[in-house]
């Protein structure tokens, strides 16, 4: 009877120990999931005018600036600042820089102009007018891309990160990590302000992202594939990849071409 009384115990125990977790179950099955990632839209786009662009030009950067296109380029004992003329592609005004230094991305802030190098960790500042260089900066990473935007240069690194910088020191005051639903976009590079939000050239890619600048999520994304077959451009070996993006604010227009291009494209974004 005794030894009856013992199991009739141990199963009464078991039983309401079992009886404990369903509780718990109901309690982990009503958490909330995170909310999914809606993909980016697919944006569409209408070429307005084609404009000469000198093939000799590897474009890191482009800015359209008192109704003229300025452009930096890159590599070695070839990279330079030059205020072009759009209607013929010819620069009306050309500043060289070292042999040594890779030229790389352009913005325009308080009427001077900001250009990165790639591995020389340098930011050169020029008066937008003369281009005499009045100041030099040293950038701990490499540079890629360049804007500006409420106060604040940003800069891509080529990485999944834009760095929201301070103008007159180049201190990083934000970091933004860049993503979509398919996680973070590495190879940001060209960068542009286009109705507040942040437009980037994924290097090797022929598309145009479009960043919120207070979360980094990619909302919308330009897919530029054969432009230059779409056009009848000339294409050779040297022909390289889209890179290059500047918006005129007035007419609403979006200048884009690429490293070595034939062609310096007006479009219209939608």
């Amino acid at each position: 009877m005794k030894k009856n009384l013992v199991y009739f115990l141990l199963f009464a125990t078991t039983l309401f120990g079992c009886q404990s977790n369903p509780d718990a179950d109901t309690e982990s099955s009503n958490t909330p999931a995170a909310a999914a990632i809606n993909p980016p839209i697919n944006g569409t786009y209408t070429i307005l005018a084609v404009y000469p662009h000198n093939t000799s030009s590897f474009t890191q950067g482009l800015i359209w600036h008192n109704n003229t296109l300025y452009e930096g380029t890159g590599l070695n004992n070839q990279s330079k600042l030059l205020k072009t003329d759009i209607a013929t592609g010819k620069a009306v005004q050309t500043l060289s820089i070292a042999d040594s230094l890779f030229g790389e991305g352009i913005a325009v802030y308080n009427n001077k102009i900001y250009q990165l190098t790639w591995q020389n960790h340098k930011v050169f500042v020029y008066d937008a007018s003369t281009f005499k260089k009045e100041k030099e900066f040293n950038w701990n990473y490499e540079g890629w891309g360049i804007t500006y935007y409420n106060n604040h240069l940003i800069i891509s690194t080529g990485t999944s990160n834009l760095y929201f910088v301070n103008p007159s020191t180049l201190a990083i005051e934000k970091t933004l990590g860049v993503y979509d639903n398919n996680g973070y976009i590495a190879s940001l590079n060209e960068l542009e302000i286009i109705e507040g939000k942040i437009y980037a050239n994924v290097w090797g890619e022929n598309k145009i992202i479009a960043i919120n600048p207070a979360s980094g999520q990619v909302e919308k994304q330009f897919d530029f594939t054969n432009i230059l077959q779409k056009t009848n451009q000339p294409i050779t070996t040297e022909t390289n990849v889209l890179n290059g993006i500047a918006y005129d604010s007035v007419s609403k227009a979006t200048y884009i071409t690429g490293k070595n291009w034939p062609a310096i494209f007006k479009v219209s974004l939608q």
